[in-house]
């Protein structure tokens, strides 16, 4: 069967793959979901979740120095990439290998719900996804809902800190952050990831601030360093979250998006 990637390009799979590598932390986390656990031989070293499932299988380099012999050798028929997290150049040489290389490049919540189900077609896990892609509309579903007759609270989400850096438009984040009832106060950024100064986010008043533990290693240190740039916030209005939560386009979207509103608005809507 052919299948259309994020790049364009037409795949051909032609039964369900029982060799997958996967070079992307998230789907990595999806396809155990799916219960493909034993068709894994291969994931990159942050690849992390979950834990147990991933620990014994091997390692193929990180999302951005690929180590494509290595993954050539472990006999793929499918490699699953994707075109922001992994170099071109990587993807290329994977497939100029002759391997059988499928690109996705979700960048809201909705496209991430379908690439897994698209993933679950391509092998054969559709029963399997059914109740991890319910449960994301069912509290994406929730959240809009909640936030139909509120303001959204403004948000500053920085993902790096030497040089500061944050999220713009067209990305992942940006579209779930706004899942969360949440205005990014680099939305109108004409950059997907804008190089900023910490001195200048004050004039854009946000009313809340996240900062992720990835990829870059936020601390509470850090809470009094934008505390201290932003002196109209509380410190009570500046958290610390895990940053799979709000960049990893997986199976932990309906948990994410509960722990999240509940951490800048004290509440997630429930039925």
């Amino acid at each position: 069967m052919n299948w259309t990637d994020a790049l364009g390009r037409t795949v051909e799979i032609e039964r369900p793959p029982r060799r997958i590598v996967s070079l992307v932390p998230s789907i990595t986390e999806a396809l155990f979901a799916f219960n493909l656990g034993k068709r894994i031989v291969g994931v990159t070293k942050y690849c992390t979740e979950p834990a147990d499932g991933v620990a014994d299988v091997p390692k193929v380099g990180g999302t951005k120095n690929v180590d494509v012999e290595t993954v050539a050798k472990l006999k793929p028929d499918l490699v699953i990439a994707n075109a922001e997290e992994n170099e071109k150049a990587d993807i290329e040489a994977l497939a100029a290998a002759g391997l059988t290389v499928f690109v996705t490049y979700p960048r809201t919540v909705i496209h991430a719900t379908m690439m897994m189900r698209t993933l679950a077609e391509i092998t054969d896990k559709k029963d399997a996804a059914a109740p991890v892609v319910a449960a994301i509309e069912a509290e994406a579903a929730l959240a809009r809902a909640a936030d139909r007759d509120r303001t959204p609270l403004r948000v500053f989400c920085p993902i790096w800190r030497d040089k500061w850096m944050t999220i713009g438009p067209d990305t992942y984040m940006h579209d779930f952050l706004s899942s969360c009832g949440l205005q990014n106060v680099y939305g109108d950024s004409n950059k997907r990831y804008p190089e900023i100064e910490l001195a200048d986010v004050a004039a854009r008043r946000p009313d809340v601030v996240i900062l992720p533990d990835e990829p870059y290693r936020f601390r509470p240190k850090h809470v009094k360093e934008v505390a201290q740039a932003i002196p109209e916030i509380d410190e009570s209005r500046i958290h610390i979250v895990d940053g799979k939560d709000v960049c990893w386009y997986g199976p932990r979207i309906a948990d994410a998006l509960r722990r999240i509103r509940t951490t800048v608005w004290g509440s997630a809507p429930s039925l």
